[in-house]
């Protein structure tokens, strides 16, 4: 029988998501968890990272068991905006924010549920593997805090990142790769009412190109986007300079290279057509991932979810996680819905019987 303490769980998520905790700013909710995994037992290692980054720390944590075996279980510590003030509400069993911000379940709801669980272990006296803690900073801007953490002090080889949506027991085997996409576009000035057409319109060329451009879904494992657009000086003005930012994904790096070399190429065309200059950086954001359903580390954690009455779901995703990044330096890696919803959004919210759930699920797997 589980000895999940469900108040003591959602007590304690309440008081995570009150602590602002926007991308940059993790300092408070940082040391907040080192002192309450101190309490718990935990060595902590407090992991520098440049202040550009945040004002925080990733933070390392190690709780040493007695069963055979260890794991490592990861969180971010950031949320998005608009994450500052949250006031969580609970209606019907579920937790959501009063409506003007985040509530940032995303990803404390994970924190929570694996501190809940240790929690358990301790007040039941079970044994326990080993649990190795990385929680970051900085992963809603781009998983730098996953890519600064020191996995020298890693002592396992496999990791369950705690940061997907969808039912509890989905299982995320499947990740993309994304490559991000920079263009300056360098026309000509000139007075839009007297002599238009002696300039060259950056803007007119990048509508030639997004116009001629593959972008959205793809197909099943690859999606396009362009999501940031910024240029211009005046009206009466011919636009002389234009950014995008743009990015690829694919659950396939064939796939993800042709997409990639297409948009580059076609932004390429339109400003040759237009003699207008452009500039193109292309840069990996994260590797793709894959695991076998047959890995141990899947058989594993689908053994402790059936073992909790959740049929397992094996998935893919189309987003990006830390467990990109953790797989990239050899941590293999998979990412556990705790059944967080709309999230980013201020609708967003969960449940209380699906923190309950993966938190048992967790205590299960700790203890098996």
């Amino acid at each position: 029988m589980t000895a999940i303490n469900q108040d003591r769980l959602v007590n304690h998520f309440i008081e995570l998501v009150k602590i602002d905790s926007e991308s940059g700013n993790e300092k408070q909710i940082a040391e907040t968890l080192a002192e309450q995994l101190g309490q718990l037992g935990f060595t902590i290692t407090k992991q520098a990272v440049p202040a550009e980054r945040s004002n925080g720390f990733n933070l390392y944590a190690k709780l040493n068991g007695t069963l055979p075996g260890s794991v490592v279980m990861s969180c971010h510590m950031d949320t998005v905006t608009p994450g500052n003030g949250i006031e969580p509400v609970i209606n019907d069993g579920i937790i959501s924010s009063a409506g003007d911000t985040i509530l940032g379940g995303d990803d404390k709801s994970g924190i929570a549920a694996i501190i809940e669980a240790v929690r358990a272990i301790q007040d039941s006296g079970k044994a326990h593997k080993t649990l190795e803690l990385a929680f970051t900073i900085d992963e809603e801007r781009g998983l730098y805090g996953a890519k600064l953490f020191d996995t020298s002090l890693i002592e396992s080889n496999h990791a369950i990142v705690l940061d997907s949506g969808g039912p509890i027991g989905t299982i995320i085997t499947t990740a993309p790769g994304q490559q991000n996409i920079n263009v300056t576009i360098k026309g000509k000035p000139a007075h839009a009412g007297v002599a238009p057409e002696q300039g060259i319109n950056a803007l007119t060329v990048a509508a030639d190109a997004i116009t001629n451009m593959k972008l959205s879904r793809i197909d099943a494992e690859t999606t396009a986007n362009i999501g940031v657009v910024a240029g211009g000086l005046a009206t009466n003005i011919v636009m002389p300079e234009l950014k995008l930012q743009a990015e690829a994904r694919s659950l396939d790096e064939g796939k993800l290279a042709a997409q990639v070399e297409h948009m580059v190429a076609t932004f390429q065309a339109a400003a040759d057509k237009h003699g207008a200059g452009i500039d193109i950086d292309v840069n990996r954001s994260y590797n793709p991932y894959r695991i076998a359903a047959e890995h141990p580390l899947v058989v594993a954690v689908s053994a402790a979810f059936t073992a909790c009455g959740i049929a397992p779901i094996l998935g893919s995703t189309g987003g990006g996680s830390d467990a990109n990044i953790f797989n990239e330096k050899g941590l293999t890696t998979v990412n556990l819905s705790t059944g967080m919803a709309k999230v980013h959004t201020t609708d967003e919210y969960i449940a209380i019987a699906d923190m309950v759930a993966i938190a048992t699920m967790i205590e299960q797997y700790l203890t098996a």
